[in-house]
């Protein structure tokens, strides 16, 4: 009998509302239906307040209230769980520990011994290309190998889904592109579920089996784009450039460029004189 393949997400139906102080609704997510497929890498990109953070804490489980239905393998949601992993833009190692330790951290509620945790962290530590790096303290590190670190934290647990929540934004370009380059290895080593939100159209693509892209006020999906490029892909790929571009119209605005009809009088100003 076959085994049957975790990390299936379900979200139907999904909404999410804020109280304000004058005892409104404020709608951060809205109608929200996606479908994510054991296995699959699903890429999440929207502008600034689109309600995509928001969507990935509700997945997590760090949110509880909300209108519809979230299932991840048939079973609702609730609270966050060891097979669901996140990595954050800051990686929240502690500065006191090494890289060995700080990795586990997230081994603190398994029932391991302490040799079978030293096994489960050096795997974890070779799949990042840390080794060597084992006894090293954050501080030593740069800004990228620490974002490594945490992604191998996040993994020791040998989650079926892997969260990442805009893990390279604070990154410069290079380091940014390097640490693609890793995910994607690792993702295809893993053969895990992973859901990165992020801001960047081209890493969504580079990285993504498909782009969700969404829209603000209220958080909507707007599209769902199919990225048919077999992995591991090279950023050189015209195809990739090309879906880049046809998403990137979805974030322009056909009026930024146009000049106004009549140029504004110097009466029409206000000065606070």
């Amino acid at each position: 009998m076959t085994q049957q393949a975790t990390g299936h997400i379900s979200i139907q139906q999904l909404s999410k509302t804020y109280p304000t102080q004058n005892n409104d609704k404020l709608t951060v997510l809205d109608d929200i239906n996606l479908d994510i497929q054991p296995g699959e890498f699903i890429s999440i990109v929207g502008s600034s307040g689109c309600g995509k953070s928001t969507l990935l804490r509700l997945l997590v489980g760090l949110e509880n209230s909300y209108q519809g239905q979230i299932q991840v393998d048939g079973k609702k949601i609730f609270g966050t769980s060891l097979n669901r992993g996140i990595v954050f833009q800051d990686h929240r190692l502690f500065p006191w520990l090494s890289v060995r330790e700080n990795v586990r951290i997230a081994l603190h509620q398994s029932k391991l011994t302490r040799a079978e945790e030293d096994k489960l962290i050096d795997e974890h530590l070779q799949l990042v290309n840390l080794t060597s790096f084992a006894n090293a303290y954050p501080s030593q590190l740069s800004g990228g190998m620490n974002q490594r670190v945490a992604i191998a934290r996040s993994l020791v647990n040998r989650p079926e889904i892997l969260f990442l929540d805009e893990p390279f934004g604070a990154l410069d370009a290079l380091t940014r592109q390097n640490l693609q380059d890793e995910l994607q290895r690792i993702w295809q080593a893993e053969k895990i579920t992973m859901v990165i939100v992020t801001h960047d159209v081209e890493e969504a693509v580079f990285l993504g089996d498909r782009v969700v892209v969404m829209q603000p006020h209220p958080g909507r999906i707007k599209r769902i784009v199919d990225v048919p490029v077999v992995h591991p892909r090279k950023r050189e790929d015209v195809r990739l450039h090309n879906i880049k571009n046809d998403i990137l119209l979805d974030f322009s605005d056909p009026f930024k460029d146009q000049l106004h009809s009549k140029p504004a009088k110097f009466s029409d100003y206000q000065f606070a004189w």
